[in-house]
């Protein structure tokens, strides 16, 4: 393997990480980066200062682009958009942008799916300087503007996305043990605990991208979504499996019907109630995910 090989893997985590982290699909990140390494591979390295540099701005101005496409697209998007998911801390599964990073906060898919609210380029700047520990002089440099205007980019981002982050961080094991208590309530089709394990005003969110069935608008109340849990027991008994999970950093639960993954389901908590589900339907982001349970 020759220098900028070695010099180019070194920097993949980072490099994957900012572009899951810009456009939500492990698929479209990856191929980014495929673009910038073939960028790499022909550019003349001698003529910039750092490579981490150099690649850190190409991958991020590709996924500004790409974003820009594909916000377009999912204008069209039948249903609601959210993120990909991808399994991290699984011991066999293979090495993600999110296994490599630490922080489960800010890869998860709630965190995602408010950075759904930003510009591309707001996006961008935000990610490089809160998550990726940039100074405003690299951000600058990458994005192609002043200090200044990434200041207020990075200051307009951070209001729009504290304004839709969950108020309150959840402790592991509280987010662990009532994922585990709604997923036997779940097997055991108990309407009541169901609805207990849930804010009054809970809401589930399904992607089915117009490939499965799922709801136009987000499901709201206990007892609707409750009922929704329970209908599916009532149809399919033990057909239905849930496993818990590691979803992005955090506890979530896969869903499978008759021994095929129907779902990924992420949970949000707030004052030891589940308030919102976000179910994760589209078999094509369910892929790789249900790729790995393929032979178990």
């Amino acid at each position: 393997m020759d220098d900028a090989t070695l010099t180019f893997n070194r920097h993949r985590p980072r490099l994957q990480g900012i572009a899951y982290r810009m456009l939500g699909s492990v698929a479209e990140a990856e191929e980014v980066v495929q673009d910038a390494w073939l960028r790499w591979h022909e550019a003349a390295k001698d003529a910039f200062d750092s490579a981490e540099a150099w690649l850190v701005t190409v991958v991020t101005r590709l996924s500004i682009d790409r974003l820009r496409a594909a916000k377009v697209q999912r204008e069209h998007y039948i249903g609601a958009w959210m993120p990909e998911p991808t399994l991290t801390g699984a011991p066999d599964s293979p090495a993600t942008p999110e296994q490599l990073l630490e922080r489960a906060d800010n890869i998860s898919v709630a965190f995602l799916a408010v950075l759904e609210r930003l510009a591309p380029e707001a996006r961008a700047a935000f990610l490089l300087r809160e998550v990726f520990d940039a100074d405003y002089d690299e951000v600058a440099r990458t994005l192609g503007k002043s200090e200044a205007a990434c200041r207020q980019l990075v200051h307009r981002a951070k209001a729009q996305v504290q304004e839709g982050r969950p108020r309150f961080s959840v402790p592991r094991e509280t987010h662990e043990r009532l994922l585990r208590a709604f997923a036997d309530a779940a097997a055991r089709g108990s309407l009541h605990e169901l609805k207990a394990l849930m804010a009054e005003d809970a809401e589930l969110i399904g992607d089915g991208g117009g490939k499965v069935p799922t709801f136009g608008k987000s499901l709201h109340g206990s007892q609707r979504v409750a009922q929704l849990y329970f209908a599916l027991w009532r149809r399919m008994g033990p057909a239905v499996r849930m496993e818990i999970v590691d979803i992005n950093g955090e506890p979530g639960m896969l869903r499978f019907l008759g021994g095929e993954l129907e779902s990924a389901q992420t949970f949000e908590i707030e004052d030891g109630r589940i308030v919102r589900i976000r179910a994760q339907r589209n078999p094509d982001k369910l892929a790789r995910i249900a790729q790995l349970f393929s032979s178990k």
